[in-house]
């Protein structure tokens, strides 16, 4: 359930916001998350969709959910599908229907050629690398395009002719009419169309030219009646051309918009810019989108992360101009934070070490009743069955313990959680030398309550190898030895390849053995195995015949850089 409290305080944002409304400048706030549908989310995402859900939740306002898709090329239906389940599934619902930029391009069209017609826009025959040379640089003004100075009714021609297809890609372009001397580059007659013959996944064929994101975006804004448009810091310098589409389309809208800007999220040994998110994919690196080391919202679910883990997470990432650098522990304390109040517990073993209970006795050695959860009665409880041959984690027991071991020696003993004190009085060896099992003796005065006369400090978990169902379990770690993979330069200066800094060991798979309670468990199933972290069940390979967890984090943060 969401509450207000789940979001953000204290920030420019909802500063800005409060003073609109106690003003009356707004009687209601209206906020829009428009991702491009060209890959999957990632954790960048989700703090803007906390932002604009949140603001819209907090202040009793809208969120629209609009797909800025002007790149037909590199857009597609399977990701627009996708980011649809990722923000239900973060929790959020947005006003009426999904909208599209592209719903609104014959609007863009003819408020273009208004701009042609109040002389603000022209049809440019320049190349690409002239308009680069013609736009000037940071210290030195542009100069206008030959083609500037066209009149009013040969740009309508060409650009109607532009819109029927008469021309090669590429060849022409609609710049809109500023000033080449501008400070801001963004100024200097921007490209506002572009011809690109491609197959669009929501209009099809009809259109053969395209309108750019900076003029697509505003217009959509004030169709839509947005009234506080939310974008990372980047996109500041964009603002002036935001402000000078609105102030010159021929027919202003009700609403105006503003634009207001917030610092990205840099995750640190992480990475999230969708084209590099995409090369792993597409070379191989790891297996699709939703692998569960991506930081996209799909691989974060898959890895077992939660809707109010990642709520959390934002939360604490905050909102500000500042730079916003966060370290994964930060990401893996939200998740375990969240998950240790609503995660019910089993016990597992990960590295099976063979123990016989030398004085075990069908009828007399009894199994115990547990709480799935130590604080939550209603989460109920489980048998958790012992039989003569168990097995417990080979890291609990030492032959040779370091200082301050409080697990199982020779001749030592421990409380199995759950079950009673048992002794060590034989290991068992192979020819290597290796320990292969440990013959152990059971206090049966222990079940429930402390021996007599002596204390036992250690508790370990453990299963009953005749009850125990086999899993398998995939150990996942971070996918990136260093905190910014594609910030790291070379002797000549240049920067590394990201791709040099993968974690060889972000993934293991192994089988492991779990209580019985395993064998029965639906997908996305989410537990702490005791002492160990906490897993779930993964949501497309897990079956009951073939129960798959995948460790979404440890129990605490012992992440060491490679």
């Amino acid at each position: 359930m969401l509450n207000k409290d789940q979001f953000a305080d204290n920030h420019f944002i909802r500063t800005i916001i409060e003073e609109d409304l106690k003003s009356g400048k707004h009687t209601a706030i209206q906020t829009r998350f428009p991702p491009e549908p060209n890959g999957y989310l990632h954790i960048g995402h989700a703090k803007s969709i906390c932002l604009n859900f949140g603001l819209a939740y907090i202040y009793d306002g809208l969120c629209n959910l609009r797909f800025d898709d002007t790149n037909p090329e590199k857009e597609n239906d399977e990701y627009v599908n996708a980011i649809k389940e990722d923000v239900e599934w973060l929790g959020f619902h947005w006003a009426g229907e999904p909208r599209f930029a592209s719903n609104y391009f014959d609007q863009l069209y003819d408020y273009a050629v208004g701009l042609i017609k109040d002389g603000k826009a022209y049809v440019d025959d320049l190349t690409p690398e002239e308009m680069r040379e013609y736009r000037g640089t940071l210290t030195e003004a542009g100069k206008n395009s030959p083609y500037r100075d066209r009149s009013v009714e040969e740009n309508l021609d060409l650009f109607t002719r532009m819109k029927n297809g008469e021309f090669p890609d590429g060849s022409k372009t609609l710049r809109l009419k500023i000033d080449m001397a501008s400070g801001n580059i963004n100024m200097r007659d921007p490209v506002i169309y572009r011809i690109r013959r491609a197959h669009h996944h929501n209009t099809g064929d009809k259109w053969c030219i395209y309108p750019m994101y900076d003029y697509t975006h505003c217009i959509s804004d004030a169709i839509e009646g947005i009234t506080h448009s939310l974008c990372t810091l980047e996109f500041e310098a964009h603002r002036p051309l935001y402000d000078w589409v609105l102030d010159n389309i021929p027919a202003p809208h009700v609403t105006r918009p503003r634009q207001y800007e917030f610092s990205r999220l840099e995750l640190l040994y992480s990475i999230t810019s969708k084209r590099k998110l995409n090369q792993l994919v597409s070379d191989g690196h790891v297996a699709g989108w939703d692998d569960p080391r991506m930081p996209t919202i799909s691989g974060m679910r898959r890895r077992g992360y939660t809707p109010e883990g990642l709520r959390l997470f934002a939360k604490r990432a905050g909102i500000s101009k500042s730079e916003n650098i966060v370290d994964m522990s930060v990401l893996e304390g939200a998740i375990r934070e969240e998950l240790e109040n609503s995660a019910p517990r089993l016990m597992a073993v990960l590295n099976p070490l063979k123990v016989t209970l030398t004085n075990f006795e069908a009828g007399k050695t009894q199994s115990r009743r547990a709480a799935f959860h130590p604080n939550h009665e209603e989460m109920g409880d489980r048998e958790v069955p012992i039989s003569q041959t168990i097995y417990i984690e080979a890291d609990d027991f030492a032959e040779n313990p370091p200082k301050g071991f409080k697990r199982l020696i020779p001749g030592g003993e421990v409380r199995l959680r759950h079950g009673y004190v048992i002794k060590c009085d034989e290991v068992v060896k192979d020819e290597a030398g290796n320990v292969v099992e440990l013959k152990c003796s059971i206090d049966h005065d222990t079940l429930g309550k402390n021996p007599e006369g002596r204390k036992v400090k250690g508790v370990i978990h453990w299963v009953s190898a005749e009850h125990a169902a086999e899993i398998k379990v995939r150990l996942y770690d971070r996918l990136f030895t260093v905190e910014r993979p594609d910030a790291v330069r070379g002797e000549d200066g240049e920067y590394l390849p990201f791709t040099d800094f993968l974690n060889p060991e972000s993934v293991k798979e192994i089988t492991a053995y779990a209580e019985p309670a395993a064998k029965n468990l639906p997908a996305e199933s989410r537990w702490q195995f005791e002492r160990l972290g906490y897993f779930v069940t993964d949501r497309k390979d897990h079956s009951p015949e073939q129960p798959v967890f995948n460790r979404t984090v440890t129990l605490k943060d012992s992440w060491q850089p490679k």
